[in-house]
């Protein structure tokens, strides 16, 4: 299929999937979003600007997600002030090739990651404080146990010692499969060894959204300056501590600094009396997860630098 005929097919079945919303609804424009690794996503464009929207498409592996968004957009949107998506359409089989599809509500604003291109660079500390207060409005909201997050928590454990060491043990094991070095294993290893009964020391498992890095955050420049818009993508979510959280967001800042992590760790709040050693353990953790993500598709270009990191983070 030619561009200009793929363009025409995505606003036609968008504008066909947007009307069981907004009857009325003409797509003048059905745009690729960022993101969208495991799905394709649109910013549908109305000519009626009240009926543009986001479509989420998922890819058949990966249609069980569609359940996970509801739920936890769901919580979000009942338990916390935090801004994120109304689900405004879900269904198993009304989007294109008859895949699942859902239609979110478009939030004002666009990804961090695009419009930091556009900021002083001074600016950006203040979005990272922004950033860790909109983890700690996540976080209010708690889980029965520790686990990866559906619609339930599947696999569920019951304390944060037993869940990280099964998730390290788990990892490890897909590093070694993958090709990675025999000998950071067993650094990695050791450490969790000497360390890991600081992870017992999680009172309880929250809701983590556990992806909250700058193209999952949307801010718009407002009277008082650049402010958060919105949060999106929750496809990670977890039941977890809640320190694992922040230290994602630390660790995906790439590119940024001290005055970044402080900045996000004062918008956080009060921390734990543990939270710098345990903060460390999660970094270990994410770029371990990291290297085994980008192996596994087949992107070797940040794997050194990652073998670098889970170097240093194991000593």
């Amino acid at each position: 299929m030619s561009q200009p005929d793929q363009l025409i097919h995505e606003q036609l079945w968008a504008e066909k999937l947007l009307r069981e919303v907004f009857s009325g609804a003409v797509v003048t424009e059905a745009a690729p979003r960022t993101g969208g690794q495991l799905s394709a996503v649109y910013e549908v464009r109305c000519a009626d600007p009240a009926h543009s929207a986001i479509i989420k498409v998922y890819a058949g592996e990966w249609a069980w997600k569609q359940a996970k968004e509801v739920h936890v957009y769901g919580l979000l949107a009942a338990q916390t002030t935090l801004k994120v998506p109304s689900v405004l359409l879900h269904t198993a089989s009304g989007g294109p090739d008859g895949r699942a599809a859902t239609i979110l509500s478009l939030l004002d604003g666009q990804p961090l990651s695009e419009a930091s291109a556009q900021m002083d660079a001074t600016l950006i500390p203040a979005m990272y404080r922004q950033m860790g207060a909109a983890l700690a409005t996540v976080h209010q909201i708690g889980q029965e146990a520790y686990g990866y997050l559906t619609n339930c928590i599947l696999d569920p454990l019951p304390d944060n010692g037993s869940y990280m060491r099964h998730q390290f043990a788990k990892k490890l094991r897909e590093f070694v499969d993958l090709g990675g070095e025999q000998e950071l294993h067993d650094a990695v290893a050791r450490r969790i060894e000497r360390d890991g009964a600081l992870f017992d020391n999680c009172p309880s498992a929250r809701l983590c959204h556990n992806d909250l890095h700058e193209g999952n955050v949307l801010v718009a420049q407002g009277p008082h300056g650049w402010q958060i818009t919105g949060v999106i993508d929750v496809e990670n979510a977890i039941g977890a501590d809640p320190l694992i959280d922040l230290a994602k967001t630390d660790y995906y800042a790439l590119g940024r600094g001290e005055p970044e992590r402080t900045a996000l760790l004062e918008g956080y709040g009060p921390l734990p009396g543990d939270s710098a050693e345990r903060l460390d353990l999660y970094r270990l953790y994410h770029a371990l997860e990291l290297w085994d993500w980008f192996r596994s598709i087949g992107t070797t270009g940040p794997l050194e630098s990652i073998a670098e990191d889970i170097a240093r983070l194991a000593h």
